[in-house]
This record gives structure tokens, sequence and C-alpha cells, in this order.
């Protein structure tokens, strides 16, 4: 499936309603609090994966659902520049709380240590620290909770697919070639492990100049709509290279809830929208509400 260009046309949707947990992968169950977990990655680093995550997660919030984030990049983290905020969370009763920005509740390595430190871990202690973070954290009834991966197939990505129940994921590419070469292992990855993934979000699609308007498809053309069809995979949107989107992410307001009502903004939230009607075509999670069996 691929869907038409969205630079033209946003198609009125809604959320699904009521939002349901969906399946997970193998015999892991959904975590308490949390309806649907949702993996942003890319493969390769460079190509915007972070400020996309940032920018879904709070599209969906626009859209009225309860939304969480989760930086689940120990060695590089970046949701915390994107969300202008490194202040410490709370604990209470051995949990951390949330720290709320935009109407977020978010989590990253990066609100629990020094900015300039260096992360100097071995995987084992990488993939712990992703799962703590989950768990220790007291995520309040969240329908979609969005993990930034970090770029690549390693460690981190192998504790996501064994441990972390996740609903689906979505890929982040460029319309470059040395990006789709690494979006297509990226697909590759969540196949095998059994994730599904939703859609793909092609970035930096085309660039318009600020001075005369004109449009320039400077990384390629089409590499989104290629990779979608060639997997039977959705393509979500495509977003605009943009000097504004950067230098809102610099400053800690990312364009969704800075700008709600540009351009960018709109096709980020058709991108959720269409994620979300994605997700709701999977099969359902029912282990919530199947009662428990005691012998005596």
């Amino acid at each position: 499936m691929t869907s038409t260009n969205n630079f033209d046309i946003l198609t009125p949707m809604k959320l699904p309603n009521p939002i349901q947990t969906h399946r997970v992968q193998g015999t892991l169950k959904p975590y308490p609090g949390i309806k649907n977990i949702i993996a942003v990655g890319s493969g390769k680093g460079g190509v915007g994966k972070s400020t996309v995550a940032v920018n879904l997660a709070l599209a969906l919030h626009a859209e009225g659902a309860t939304v969480g984030l989760l930086d689940a990049d120990i060695y590089g983290p970046s949701q915390a520049q994107l969300l202008g905020s490194y202040e410490p969370p709370e604990f209470t009763e051995k949990k951390l709380n949330p720290v709320r920005r935009f109407g977020l509740q978010t989590m990253s390595i990066a609100y629990l240590i020094d900015q300039d430190k260096a992360m100097i871990w071995r995987g084992p202690m990488v993939s712990k620290a992703l799962q703590q973070l989950l768990s220790d954290t007291d995520w309040q009834d969240l329908d979609y909770l969005i993990v930034d991966l970090p770029p690549g197939t390693g460690d981190i990505q192998l504790t996501l697919a064994q441990k972390i129940p996740v609903a689906g994921a979505v890929v982040v590419t460029t319309p470059q070639d040395l990006s789709l070469i690494d979006a297509k292992r990226a697909i590759a990855m969540f196949e095998k492990v059994s994730i599904p993934v939703l859609g793909i979000v092609e970035n930096m699609s085309l660039h318009t100049c600020s001075q005369c308007g004109h449009q320039e498809a400077i990384f390629g053309e089409n590499g989104g709509i290629s990779i979608a069809e060639a997997h039977n995979i959705e393509l979500l949107g495509q977003l605009p290279l943009n000097a504004h989107i950067r230098a809102l992410s610099d400053a800690g307001t990312p364009i969704v809830a800075d700008t709600p009502n540009a351009e960018t903004s709109k096709i980020f939230r058709e991108i959720a929208l269409k994620l979300a009607i994605a997700l709701s075509k999977r099969p359902k999670s029912y282990a919530s509400k199947m009662p428990g069996v005691v012998v005596e």
C-alpha cells in the first residue's frame, strides 16, 4: 500500500475510538498502563528519526490520545534537547515520574546524567538501562508510547525485540539510496523478530527555497514510495527539508507544538492518524481481560 503525496491534500480522518490494546510479539504481554508501544527506527543516523518521533508523538497527542515518548538511545539521547528540558524526574514509591513536556509523558537517560557525560557502557548495561527506563517509569494510562530507537540493528533493538512488548514499528528514511539501503535492513530486522512495520515515513523529500519558492528534491525522488511498494507497506507521509523545523528542534520546541497550523504540522498529524488506523487493523490483545485462574 502507498499513499498520495501529502504535500497536496490532507485527508480528514479520526483516531480509532476507543483506542484498543493490540497484540505484541511472541509470548510477551502489554505493559500495565501502556496500551501500545510503537518503535520508531531508521537503520542509520542522520535521517531525522528523532525529530519525526517527537513530532509524531505530539501529533497523536494533538488528535486526543494520551501519549508517552521514551528515548531509547542510551549513547546519544536526543529527546531532552528536542523537548527543551533536562529536568531530572521525581521519584515516587520506587518509580520515576515521567517528565511532562507539551502534554507528553517523557523519559530519557539524558534526564538522569550530566549533559556532557559520555555513556561508556557495554551492550548488556545499555540493554538493562533501556528496560529500567521503561519498567521503572510510572507511565499513566498511555494509549501510545513512542520509542525513539538509536540507529542500527544492535543491542537496543535486540532487547526491544526479545523483552519489550511492541505493537508495531515505523521506519524513517530519506529518498537517498544510502538511506534506503539501511531502511530495508531495518524493515528486515523488524520482520525477523515478528514486529509489524506499520508504515514508512520519508523525511527530507523536498526543499522549498525561502527566497523564491522553488522546490527541489535534493536527496532524490520516490525513494519512500519504492521501498513501500517493494515491501507492501504503507507510505505514511512525506516531510519537507525545512530550516524552520531545524531551528525549532534546536530551540527545544518541536514544530507540532510550536506551530500546530503549519503545513508540516498538518502532515505530521496525517501521518499520526494513518499510523493509528494501520495499528487498529492489527489483531487485538485480550491478555489484560483474561481472568486469572487459581487452583486450590
